[in-house]
């Protein structure tokens, strides 16, 4: 299969350093480039060493997570229904993982391994939901049917999420509200590194499939008469990309619109096989969160805007215009 240009690899890399760089940098104490890496080499201000690697890095490497995760998923998600404009927020896949991880905090199950995996749950509950009601309205592939039956979920999901804490104490009702509109506040490292495990784990799979993505593309029958079983590999890529939403979901919050804005930016950038693009996508949407944290927690300094929030402001209207444009793959 095609993959991308080798150039379009070292640009990706290059401005993933430069964000991670100002990611660093820049803050309530703002910080000189040089003593940013002498920091994270441990030598330098001890002050300087403990904002850089205690306090700054978790949240920008829970940035990269998420980042990559979603966009990951978006790109496997608009491959397997042929449709440019799915991703795993409109789908309804992030509101499920939201409605999972919120149950298992609520119930007590707070350990960092298992939200994501209530998360998972959660995710895959409203993967099936999407194509039965996509189905019954007659046709998973329509992608106007997916993106109203990913609505709905998605509604449905909010209230359930509302109905579980309705009798929250206050305090908790605040977090979790905070938390739905995505956050990388509470960045600890533990976390990251269980949230990093199901990413990578979801994006190695993704890349290992390729070549699946790629048949899955050319339509159903088409990928059928190659020998494809069509209904095994659909599920198992939903599945996929189901546990990376749900990762980012148990790590950040609801972040949304970032599965639909880097696979086009990707594709756009000359990625045409379905391996480079899953993983171009991971690194540009790694990078594409970071900034987007920078710009939550700088613009209105010192009060902090919700990271989902930043992301809709540029996905709202990049999905409008392509609905305008009823772009088609």
């Amino acid at each position: 299969m095609s993959s991308a240009p080798r150039v379009l690899w070292f640009a990706l890399l290059a401005a993933l350093l430069a964000a991670v760089t100002f990611g660093l940098a820049v803050g309530a104490v703002p910080l000189a480039p040089d003593d940013v890496w002498r920091a994270l080499l441990g030598a330098g201000d001890p002050a300087t060493i403990a904002i850089v690697r205690d306090l700054r890095l978790p949240r920008i490497a829970l940035g990269l997570v998420v980042g990559a995760g979603l966009a990951a998923s978006g790109t496997a998600l608009q491959s397997t229904l042929r449709n440019p404009l799915a991703e795993p927020y409109l789908l309804g896949v992030s509101g499920g993982a939201a409605v999972g991880a919120v149950v298992a905090v609520t119930l007590g199950l707070s350990a960092p391994g298992l939200v994501p995996l209530a998360a998972f749950g959660g995710a895959a509950g409203a993967v099936l939901l999407v194509l039965l009601v996509a189905r019954a309205a007659g046709g998973r592939a329509d992608p106007r049917l997916l993106l109203m039956a990913g609505v709905v979920v998605g509604a449905f999901c909010t209230s359930a999420i509302m109905v579980a804490l309705a009798t929250a104490p206050d305090d908790t009702v605040r977090g979790a509200l905070w938390w739905m509109m995505g956050s990388l506040g509470d960045a600890q490292w533990d976390g990251v590194r269980w949230i990093a495990l199901y990413v990578a784990l979801g994006i190695a799979l993704l890349a290992l499939w390729g070549r699946d993505l790629d048949v899955l593309a050319l339509g159903e029958e088409a990928a059928a008469s190659l020998g494809l079983d069509v209904e095994r590999v659909t599920r198992r890529i939903y599945l996929t990309a189901s546990l990376l939403a749900a990762a980012t979901v148990a790590g950040a919050g609801l972040i949304g619109f970032v599965g639909l804005i880097v696979p086009a930016i990707a594709r756009a950038l000359g990625c045409r096989g379905a391996r480079a693009t899953v993983l171009a996508s991971a690194l540009a949407g790694g990078t594409l969160v970071v900034l987007a944290d920078l710009g939550a927690r700088t613009a209105m300094a010192p009060a902090e805007l919700p990271l989902g929030a930043v992301t809709a402001l540029v996905g709202v209207p990049f999905f409008l215009w392509r609905l305008r444009a009823g772009v088609t793959r």
